[in-house]
């Protein structure tokens, strides 16, 4: 990252820190600093210095789930250090945990004064994006208390109540005020000659609604032992290919990811669940899309993801019209969010809306989790659920009134609701933005997949032969219509969308292959739009570009007009391979596993748009999630799709 921050992660629990080990309380940029809880800064200050400054990294944090490094105190050459620092970070559910060995270099007894200066802020990480927004906050009260090992930090805001606690072993010679809200515990240490001395700290985070404080494991090497036992069960059993070692290590770095990015989650029925989060740094929460996408990717490998993924959305799925939350019954939520803002309703995002394609992708998880794994049980104690969402599709989703899924700019929210949300995204050409409702063009495949899935799950598993038949008929429809009106024949493409008024939003964009994984088109339709996103104006050589280039619109640093996003290009393989493109589905696919190769087998959220002819190595998009779920689990989608190929 280009900020130089380490991100460490375990469930619903991450934290951001420096080469050196230390958070420093940064505002902006592309990913913020700190320990983070349910959208909340835990620790906004965790900065070490010895003898009153601050060491030199001899060795900084390197990518990992344990962060470690190696410091000394600053010096020139002719003065070599009088003791090195070894300093080892990892983080659990809802704590942080840091061992410290100082052992000395002299052959004489050396005594080292250590300090570590801690502060919890409980800023909400919506405070913490760059984009200029304030948020009033009255009647907040913040406490310092001194424990007899430590210090806990506390935040009360009406009835909304966080606190950090921060202890260590042995206790704190002292813990001294700064002046700022933070609190210094210092440590006088007795080093024997090239002896060693060693502190323990831990850090435990009680955010609002917590029942307890969280069991923080008692050094980082038994947090980092906790999250590999996680790993192992995600990567046990599944079948790496042996012919393609480098997809083989792709796959089992997603897992690995996937399995840090659990978060808790709760059925219709209060039970617990664990689902896959988005993304961090900015997204470890609940987003439907990305959860549907994951589950989907994972299926064949890991269906309890879905098993849990389903029910997690029924339970929060919409059962009333709210403008501010985008809500109307049946709709499946876009975000759930636990933070301070949305819970006094400064943002909408506790549960929002905003997504005009989570529901049918929900549908279309159902269908097809009973069709992989055979358990009916899921479908038929959804039955509700999954024929609200259809209802939802064809009531206030419009495929009724309109004859596709639309949606509307929200001015609280997202203007774009399909899986490209950023401004701007939905796009001709020339750049310029359609006007009143959009339809998107991979939303309608999917209500297509949707509802074909559906009649199936209604004939086999509901015994709804009348429902099934009205499905049915739906599908076809949409069909008809979808060639007809989004057609562009003086390009051989589908249109990326289409206007208030019914014209072409006409950009040559990725979306046209997620129609070829929902098997929308028509077979000659299928083959000419899968041979186009193989040419090179299209494929950067390290996958498919979200816009193709040529345009004006076209930006290889733009998010969502000319990048080049992992899961996007898993979809399209996915779609290659089912329209019998197999030899473009394996180009795609080696693409994807390259670039995963090139950043130690981890694909990013997205990838900038620049073309592999022109430099040999995939260059980043500056403001990506560096683990994200469906990146994480695109290897899988394409290791279905092409094999060991």
């Amino acid at each position: 990252m280009t900020d130089r921050h380490h991100l460490l992660v375990h469930g619903g629990t991450f934290a951001a820190v420096g080469d050196g080990g230390d958070i420093n309380g940064v505002r902006g940029g592309s990913s913020p600093d700190g320990l983070f809880v349910r959208d909340a800064r835990h620790l906004s200050r965790w900065q070490l210095t010895l003898d009153g400054a601050v060491p030199e990294a001899l060795t900084p944090v390197a990518d990992g789930d344990t962060a470690r490094c190696v410091l000394v105190p600053r010096g020139g050459r002719n003065e070599p250090p009088a003791y090195t620092v070894f300093r080892e970070q990892a983080v659990a559910e809802g704590g942080f945990v840091e061992a410290l060995r100082v052992t000395s270099n002299r052959p004489a007894p050396t005594t080292v004064r250590v300090a570590v200066t801690a502060d919890a802020d409980f800023t909400d990480q919506f405070e913490l994006r760059s984009d200029y927004r304030t948020y009033a906050k009255t009647g907040v009260v913040r406490t310092r208390q001194v424990l007899d090992d430590g210090v806990e930090f506390g935040y009360q805001r009406g009835e909304w109540r966080s606190c950090t606690t921060v202890t260590s072993e042995p206790a704190p010679d002292g813990v001294e005020e700064t002046g700022t809200g933070a609190r210094r515990l210092v440590w006088t240490l007795e080093l024997q000659p090239h002896g060693s001395a060693e502190l323990s700290l831990r850090v435990a985070a009680r955010p609002h609604g917590a029942a307890h404080e969280p069991d923080v494991p008692l050094s980082p090497a038994a947090a980092n032992d906790q999250l590999l036992a996680l790993e192992g069960e995600f990567t046990e059993g599944v079948p790496f290919p042996t012919g393609w070692p480098e997809l083989a290590a792709a796959c089992a770095r997603g897992l690995s990811d996937l399995a840090a990015l659990q978060v808790p989650a709760h059925s219709p029925d209060g039970e617990e669940l664990r689902v896959p989060a988005a993304g961090v740094p900015w997204f470890l929460a609940l987003l439907g899309r990305d959860a549907l996408l994951t589950s989907l990717f994972a299926l064949p490998y890991r269906p309890q993801l879905a098993a849990a993924t389903l029910p997690a959305l029924a339970a929060t799925q919409a059962t009333e019209v709210g403008a501010e939350a985008v809500s109307q019954p049946g709709k499946i939520v876009h975000e759930v969010r636990h933070g301070e803002l949305a819970h006094f309703g400064q943002v909408p995002y506790g549960r929002y809306y905003g997504s005009v394609d989570a529901t049918p992708l929900f549908l279309v998880l159902l269908g097809a989790y009973t069709e992989q794994t055979g358990d009916v049980s899921v479908a038929r104690r959804l039955e509700a659920n999954a024929r609200a969402a259809i209802g939802w599709m064809l009531d206030h989703g419009g495929l009724t009134s309109r004859g596709y899924l639309v949606y509307r700019a929200d001015g609280g929210g997202l203007a774009n609701q399909n899986w490209k949300d950023s401004p701007g995204a939905i796009c001709s050409a020339d750049g310029s933005r359609p006007s009143g409702p959009v339809m998107a063009a991979g939303a309608q495949g999917y209500a297509y997949d949707a509802l074909r899935r559906t009649a199936h799950l209604s004939r086999t598993v509901w015994d709804d032969e009348v429902y099934a038949a009205l499905l049915e008929q739906a599908a076809g429809d949409l069909r008809d219509r979808f060639q007809r009106d989004f057609w562009m024949p003086e390009h051989s493409f589908p249109a990326l969308a289409l206007d208030g008024d019914g014209r072409h939003v006409d950009a040559l964009a990725s979306d046209a292959g997620h129609l070829l994984w929902s098997g929308l088109l028509d077979k000659e339709y299928g083959e000419l739009v899968g041979r186009r996103l193989l040419e090179p104006d299209f494929f950067s050589g390290w996958g498919v570009r979200t816009l193709a280039s040529g345009q004006a619109a076209y930006h290889p640093l733009s998010y969502h007009r000319g990048s080049v996003w992992p899961h996007d290009n898993a979809l399209i393989t996915l779609g290659l391979a089912r329209y019998g493109l197999h030899d473009e589905a394996r180009t795609v696919a080696h693409a994807l596993v390259d670039a995963a190769t090139a950043a130690g087998h981890r694909l990013p959220e997205v990838l900038a748009g620049y073309g592999r002819g022109t430099h040999s190595e995939p260059v980043p998009y500056p403001h990506a999630c560096v683990r994200e779920s469906r990146s994480a689990a695109a290897p899988l989608a394409l290791l279905t799709a092409v094999g060991g190929a």
